[in-house]
């Protein structure tokens, strides 16, 4: 029999062998985008990493493209400097060292913020979690380790150095295949079981979930300039047929799916946050609700743990703790939901934000703020949100889609204390490539309006506080802008009156969002002068940099809003709730409680939605007393600084730019 015939019989009987997986593979293609099309418009050839994946691959007999593929699924063949993932992994194969880069105490421990935000209440604080000793780390976080005594290489080059990275990981999996009792065959359909078990997940769902986006990385091909200008190359292979049967041999659990609300194109386990009473009256660590109908949700809200996954599943489960909708692992993208979609989990540190959103905890536990996040991780979560998007009628933008930075605080006295993950080093504009919404210009460069949209990898603005006060974070790719009083970068960074209520101006530091913008977010422009662009932002005009060789915007348009002919100017409020006539005798009224901060007649501001004023009103473990008081009184959602915020519909006037 010839070859070519012999390989398509085998081919075929994989696919019959392969049965109910083989469609839960093709479930799992469809929703996102794999990998940028091979067939794109290419940048110049591949260079040196190239030639490492390829020495590396020869080595230790494992495919080319299987090699390339589990690396894009990591890191995008990224090497980021040397900075560790959000989980402490290295390099463009994320080999995983987590001991040095646990975190004091996961973020919703920090700070001030009350989780809950619900001023009815008495503010919900939160005991400080037990970070676990190095030794209790799971082997999915000491990759490194195993891969220094596979290759030889000393851990300081497996972390520095992308060639010996990649070594190291090529070396992982020629001894996950030889453990699994399969050849080092030249076929990248054999090595399914191998690439499965590297993700490091512990149940045949998320593995064969992680496998699977890896040999669609692999059909349909990818091609990129990564973040050290080295182009990278992995033709498409649309035929290759993976070996889904190996799965069987890996010898993992089996995770509890039943309960969750997920798409079935993600790997989805159901560890339920408790409903419980304790103490003198108090529960935790959720409220009950009848969602979307009492009431909507309108929000996502993006978040990182700053814990490790089984930190974030005790501390979820704790009723004395808070909660929130869903996480995320790092490692494999594996997702746990904890509160049902129609409750209401407490983790924004807004009631009104809370009321109306999902959270979704992303696992990630660096001293320093995050450096970047997993390919793996970034796929299932945007593979969740664009469910949970279309389940609610979500927009997918980014005053819907917010990070736990971009919530607004509830009153005055709470804006300092609001926490500012998942920070700059989120690459929003990937991940809105993911969710099918790229940010595109909409309008000409001369445009009303603006979208901020730097270029993540060349777009390095410093940051100091990652380590140490005032010492110079790593450079890093930002999706962040840095926002000066006047168009000059030796001018002074813009006020924030809500941070800081004395006086004085924002920092570089990592943490300090009082003049920045992220990527995705919309204003009205005040001013052009050169390679200067104005936008209006907490009340003032805000200067960019945006020149047009390395451009940090572009035109669009929407609509946008100024105070009414006659206003001086109007308040800024930080939850839209209804008026005092609105509420029944047994709710208490809920004050409206404007920020410190004025919207100025002649400024414009982007508007998201408008909406009603709402309250929900869930002050016990007894759901009887639960109601939604909705007024008359609407408001506007805009972006108003890095945060978004409301002002009522009757005291501005609306317009399209």
């Amino acid at each position: 029999m010839p070859r070519s015939v012999r390989r398509h019989v085998r081919h075929a009987g994989r696919a019959r062998a392969a049965g109910v997986v083989a469609l839960s593979a093709a479930l799992l293609l469809t929703p996102v985008p794999a990998a940028p099309s091979a067939t794109a418009v290419r940048p110049p050839g591949p260079g040196g990493l190239q030639r490492d994946f390829a020495s590396a691959a020869d080595e230790y007999g494992v495919p080319r493209s299987v090699l390339l593929a589990v690396s894009y699924l990591q890191s995008r063949w990224d090497g980021h400097g040397g900075a560790p993932s959000v989980t402490g992994g290295y390099g463009p194969m994320h080999l995983t060292d987590a001991r040095t880069a646990l975190a004091s105490a996961p973020h919703h421990s920090h700070g001030a913020e009350d989780p809950r935000g619900d001023s009815s209440r008495p503010a919900k604080r939160v005991a400080h979690a037990v970070v676990p000793a190095p030794s209790a780390l799971p082997a999915r976080l000491r990759t490194l380790e195993r891969a220094a005594r596979l290759s030889g290489i000393s851990p300081e080059r497996l972390r520095t150095g992308a060639a010996a990275n990649i070594r190291g990981g090529a070396a992982l999996l020629a001894a996950v295949q030889r453990e699994l009792g399969h050849p080092a065959s030249a076929d990248p359909g054999d090595w399914y079981g191998a690439v499965a078990r590297y993700s490091g997940a512990d149940d045949t769902a998320t593995a064969t979930t992680y496998a699977n986006d890896v040999y669609d990385v692999i059909r349909s091909g990818a091609r990129r300039v990564t973040d050290g200008g080295q182009v990278v190359d992995l033709p498409a292979d649309p035929g290759v047929v993976p070996e889904t049967g190996q799965a069987a041999g890996l010898g993992l659990r089996t995770a509890v799916s039943a309960g969750t609300e997920c798409p079935r194109t993600v790997a989805c386990e159901w560890i339920p946050a408790p409903y419980e009473e304790f103490g003198e009256g108090d529960y935790g660590n959720h409220d009950k609700a009848e969602r979307p109908v009492s009431p909507s949700v309108d929000h996502i809200v993006i978040h990182d743990t700053e814990a490790t996954w089984d930190v974030t599943l005790k501390l979820v489960q704790d009723p004395e703790y808070v909660s929130w909708h869903y996480s995320l692992r790092s490692s494999d993208g594996h997702i746990a939901q904890h509160v049902p979609l129609k409750d209401v989990g407490w983790h924004a540190g807004n009631w009104y934000v809370n009321a109306k959103s999902v959270g979704l905890e992303h696992e990630g536990f660096l001293v320093a703020p995050d450096a970047w996040y997993t390919e793996a991780m970034y796929r299932t979560s945007a593979r969740l949100v664009r469910y949970l998007a279309k389940r609610y009628g979500v927009p997918l933008d980014r005053q819907h889609i917010l990070g736990h930075d971009n919530v607004p605080g509830p009153t005055a006295a709470s804006v300092r204390g609001m926490h500012t993950d998942p920070g700059p080093y989120w690459d929003w504009a990937h991940y809105f490539e993911l969710l099918g919404r790229p940010f595109t210009p909409t309008a000409g460069p001369h445009a009303a309006v603006v979208t901020i949209r730097p270029r993540y990898g060349a777009h390095r603005p410093l940051y100091t506080g990652c380590a140490k006060p005032g010492e110079a974070c790593p450079p890093h790719g930002s999706g962040a802008v840095r926002l000066h009083t006047e168009p000059a970068e030796d001018a002074p960074l813009v006020r924030d009156a809500g941070l800081r209520p004395g006086g004085g101006d924002s920092t570089t530091g990592v943490d300090d969002t009082g003049a920045r913008a992220s990527t995705g977010q919309k204003y009205a422009v005040a001013e052009r002068r050169g390679s200067w662009t104005a936008i209006w932002y907490l009340g003032q005009k805000a200067w960019f940099h945006d020149p047009r060789t390395q451009p940090v915007a572009v035109g669009s348009r929407g609509r946008v809003v100024t105070p009414r002919e006659g206003l001086v100017d109007v308040p800024v409020y930080g939850r839209a709730y209804p008026e005092v006539s609105a509420y029944p005798a047994d709710v208490p009224v809920q004050a409206l409680s404007p920020l410190p901060y004025r919207l100025p007649a002649g400024q414009r501001y982007v508007v998201g939605d408008r909406v009603p004023g709402e309250y929900y009103y869930a002050p016990s473990f007894d759901t009887s007393g639960h109601r939604l008081v909705r007024g008359r009184e609407t408001y506007y959602e805009i972006q108003f600084g890095h945060r978004v915020a409301f002002v009522k519909a009757s005291d501005v006037v609306v317009s399209r730019r």
